[in-house]
């Protein structure tokens, strides 16, 4: 049994650690065979590219995928910290297996990913969980086979929660959920350690695949038709500072843009790490999709260090205006936080003229969320939750009328966008611009999901835009 614990989990060092090539114990492959399983899967893509990985994993035991978790033999949680509302909806989830499993006592119920990095919850699922089959970290997940065959046999809880960032291992296999988009883990863990953020607890030290491997891994996805490659890391614009003296984010976008696949986007960026090279590499391939999320966090000097950002609104803003200046046509969102500790009228003042200023193309807004054993946990909140809603209302009203007044300049335009399947709005197809935006659309062919076609804006929205096919390949 190995439980999670904050310090060593925050200590930063030069530790060497291997990488190593994927393996399964050939005595338990397809050991399950005929028994089904569910994943739900909690946060952001990263999460999401490794519950690919999850299934993968549970397919090589034998377990088959079921949509419903009532079905399922083996039900895993793959979760997320990053809000309180996350823990909440697993937790939720839970009790609802609780009661299931009083029915089926075989049922066999796991929990992944980032939550189970945190001490207070691997504590708390101890105590109040019993019924939880297995708890594995991030560090380890592709030790999954194994422990899920310990915890069937030994029938006992297994906990195995790495604090340090185990080995890097390549050739975990993957199931993917698209046919023609896929997701590329670049860098894993960030080293910020911005005062708010579980993140560096969770998944550990930046630590960048080599430059081999992903151009590989994007050259396989080509040979296999995809048209789209999301480069994924905690801050993928530190890659390479691990591995390399000469060779950074920037290199491999221009390696990976140089291979030819139509469309490639990365996510997240920290501001801190946002080179030149970078923004001119975008600015002058054309399948580097010219879609950024850039965090801000606040307008505010003050509070952003109170949150360790390590930049200034300032040179945020001349970072800004230098990728509009150097991409053409680039769209920009953000993440902004308000109601932090500390935070004054003043603060978020400058919050909302920021907003106002950067017109953001999309942004994702929050109510300041403690996660526990970080330090802006442990800072004096003194300002009421009512102000705090009424806050985050006044800055959702400045943001949402710039997306609309940005998708307003599309009307009458054609974009290019990627056909993703039937819209939610009958006789309408659906998928996304090379800047991001989400396009419901009419055709009078029929189209195949994968293959990018021009469509001709009619209508524009806040949240989405409306529009017809005018050609396709």
């Amino acid at each position: 049994m190995h439980l999670p614990d904050y310090r060593e989990a925050r200590t930063r060092d030069k530790r060497s650690y291997q990488r190593l090539s994927f393996s399964l114990d050939s005595s338990i492959m397809n050991k399950y065979a005929g028994k089904k399983y569910f994943v739900k899967t909690y946060g952001c893509q990263m999460n999401e590219h490794d519950s690919e990985n999850i299934c993968a994993l549970l397919e090589t035991l034998g377990f088959l995928k079921v949509d419903d978790y009532p079905d399922a033999d083996l039900v895993l949680l793959n979760t997320c910290s990053i809000r309180e509302n996350a823990h909440n909806k697993a937790f939720g989830m839970l009790g609802r297996l609780k009661h299931l499993k009083q029915v089926n006592k075989d049922l066999i119920i796991g929990i992944s990913g980032c939550m189970a990095q945190e001490a207070s919850v691997v504590d708390q699922i101890m105590r109040d969980y019993p019924f939880v089959n297995f708890v594995i970290g991030t560090h380890n997940f592709y030790q999954l086979p194994e422990i899920i065959d310990q915890a069937i046999t030994s029938s006992k809880q297994q906990i195995e929660v790495y604090s340090r960032e185990g080995d890097l291992v390549e050739g975990v296999p993957v199931v993917r959920t698209s046919p023609f988009k896929a997701y590329v883990n670049i860098i894993y863990g960030c080293d910020k350690f911005c005062t708010y953020c579980i993140v560096p607890y969770t998944r550990g030290r930046e630590r960048s695949r080599k430059k081999e491997d992903i151009l590989e891994e994007v050259k396989e996805l080509i040979r296999d038709g995809y048209q789209e490659v999301t480069l994924l890391g905690q801050n993928v614009n530190a890659y390479g500072k691990d591995l390399y003296d000469d060779y950074g984010m920037g290199d491999l976008l221009e390696d990976i843009a140089k291979l030819e696949i139509p469309r490639i986007r990365f996510m997240t960026s920290h501001p801190w790490d946002f080179t030149d090279k970078m923004i001119q590499i975008i600015g002058k391939y054309p399948n580097i999709m010219p879609s950024i999320h850039l965090p801000v966090q606040s307008g505010s000097n003050r509070i952003l260090k109170r949150m360790g950002r390590r930049y200034t609104r300032e040179s945020y803003l001349e970072l800004f205006h230098k990728i509009k200046e150097t991409v053409p046509n680039v769209s920009i969102s953000t993440d902004i936080i308000v109601g932090f500790p500390g935070e004054e009228e003043e603060d978020f003042l400058e919050t909302l003229s920021l907003a106002e200023t950067c017109q953001y193309d999309n942004a994702f807004t929050f109510i300041f969320s403690a996660r526990e054993g970080t330090p802006a946990a442990k800072l004096e909140d003194h300002t009421p939750l009512e102000v705090k809603e009424e806050r985050l209302q006044r800055l959702n009203e400045v943001v949402n009328a710039s997306f609309l007044k940005n998708h307003k300049k599309l009307e009458g335009c054609r974009v290019k966008v990627l056909v993703e399947g039937i819209s939610e709005k009958k006789d309408m197809y659906f998928g996304y611009s090379e800047t991001n935006q989400l396009i419901n659309f009419t055709s009078n062919q029929e189209l195949t999901c994968g293959e990018i076609v021009e469509v001709e804006i009619t209508s524009a929205k806040t949240w989405s835009l409306d529009g017809k096919c005018v050609s396709s390949n």
